[in-house]
């Protein structure tokens, strides 16, 4: 699976998304076009794959072993601290761009980061079983909207200044920072 995601991302940014065709990718990851339908459904689940970079495997397991007498949010802030770095990474920063290139994939991407919030939601269930499931899905939505924000921001520093723009790491601080004088109980946390 992985293999087709590199050669479709290399095919991607050296063709243009909408000249790459499956039958492309099939070709040059050395799979026949039925095995490429086995693993992705369409190229633009090809792209989504890099959405991310390994986020949702992450911080599931990441989350669980977080201290259960903090506040989910807090906890799930301590987890996109620490796996922050991983969107930093030269083929998610190309995959990003791409994925904002048209309306159609733009909205693919946001049904993703819906998704990653369900998916959050779900994990914090498991580790907070105590709560009501309402206040984790907030909790959830609040965590990936503070991601997405601090995305948008770092994206925008990174292409004006791109030798001296902050991490996303020190963005996401930022953006959790502006929440936590928003609503201060839930998101007080440790640094990472």
């Amino acid at each position: 699976m992985q293999r087709i995601a590199d050669t479709g991302l290399k095919l991607f940014m050296e063709n243009g998304f909408e000249a790459t065709t499956l039958d492309a990718i099939a070709a040059a990851a050395g799979i026949a076009r039925r095995t490429f339908f086995y693993y992705f459904k369409s190229k633009e689940d090809v792209l989504l794959a890099w959405q991310g970079s390994g986020f949702v495997e992450a911080i599931g397991p990441a989350l669980l072993q977080e201290p259960a007498d903090q506040p989910p949010l807090a906890a799930a802030r301590h987890c996109l601290l620490t796996l922050a770095a991983r969107f930093e990474t030269k083929a998610s920063i190309a995959a990003d761009a791409l994925l904002r290139s048209t309306e159609a994939l733009r909205a693919r991407k946001l049904a993703k980061m819906v998704d990653m919030e369900r998916d959050l939601a779900q994990v914090m269930a498991e580790r907070w079983s105590d709560r009501p499931p309402e206040d984790l899905r907030v909790a959830a939505m609040l965590a990936i909207g503070a991601l997405r924000l601090a995305q948008e921001e770092w994206r925008h520093d990174h292409a004006a200044h791109p030798d001296t723009a902050r991490s996303l790491a020190e963005h996401l601080k930022a953006t959790f920072a502006l929440l936590d004088r928003q609503v201060p109980v839930v998101t007080q946390a440790r640094d990472s």
